[in-house]
């Protein structure tokens, strides 16, 4: 149960800056190598080699390229918002603070990662109870369940989104929704997520189409599913979210068995 809401990424080397978009759950990346910059809606956040960033659930952000001449290398561990309250028995948080530098917390990332990748039950959920108690004093205790995006008809406009997932959309569809046209609705859209609604609908695609991906998978058919041009199309897209190609994406998931 543990594995199915958990999940970590490595990127080798940021190239490409990730447009506005949120995760469901916690990201939570260590730093090896340069510089990583968060933009939030009021601040950026400059987290260097050594030191661990946090993403709360549903938080809007960017990430911009500090330095392009300097390769940005991270892990990053996925904790979905109903694990984090279970191992926390049973309370909601938010990282207030999203930079941390503690060299134990350091520590007991990489022994996660290891034990997530090994798929050792026992140890994953050991090193999880650690490595949330190293980082529970960067926290406060948040009253209300993560929830979505703060927008009139939002629930139904994704519900929307999420069944037609594989389709092509059209702003005058999602907009009739909403009953707003469809320039009231890209504008009220970006005013109230921070979005566009193409660019939270290619997150959304993308996402959806990561859960997807197995190691026998044919990109070519996943790309062609989620109503993509070709697979360059998908693969450029699916980069700019994720930070690495659908390709390398499936050979991590390869390496892990």
């Amino acid at each position: 149960m543990i594995l199915d809401d958990l999940e970590y990424i490595t990127i080798e080397n940021q190239t490409t800056e990730f447009p506005k978009h949120f995760h469901e759950t916690f990201c939570i990346s260590l730093i090896h190598k340069g510089i990583e910059q968060i933009d939030f809606e009021n601040q950026s956040l400059f987290s260097e080699a050594g030191s661990i960033s946090i993403t709360n659930p549903y938080e809007i952000h960017s990430n911009p390229l500090f330095d392009k001449k300097t390769q940005l290398k991270f892990d990053t561990i996925y904790i979905s918002s109903q694990l984090m309250k279970s191992i926390l028995n049973g309370k909601n948080i938010k990282f207030t603070n999203r930079k941390i530098k503690n060299k134990n917390a350091n520590k007991l990332f990489v022994e996660l990662k290891n034990a997530i990748d090994k798929r050792e039950t026992q140890n994953i959920e050991f090193y999880l109870r650690q490595f949330m108690s190293s980082l529970k004093p960067y926290s406060q205790e948040n009253e209300k369940e993560y929830a979505g995006l703060n927008l009139n008809n939002f629930k139904e406009i994704n519900h929307y989104i999420e069944n037609h997932i594989y389709d092509k959309f059209s702003l005058h569809e999602l907009a009739k929704i909403a009953n707003i046209n469809k320039y009231g609705f890209a504008k009220k859209f970006k005013a109230s997520t921070g979005m566009t609604p193409i660019n939270y609908i290619l997150m959304k695609k993308v996402f959806s189409s990561k859960m997807s991906i197995k190691p026998n998978t044919e990109l070519t058919t996943i790309a062609y599913q989620y109503n993509f041009t070709d697979l360059a199309h998908f693969s450029k897209t699916f980069k700019r979210f994720v930070g690495i190609s659908p390709k390398n994406y499936q050979q991590s998931i390869i390496r892990k068995q």
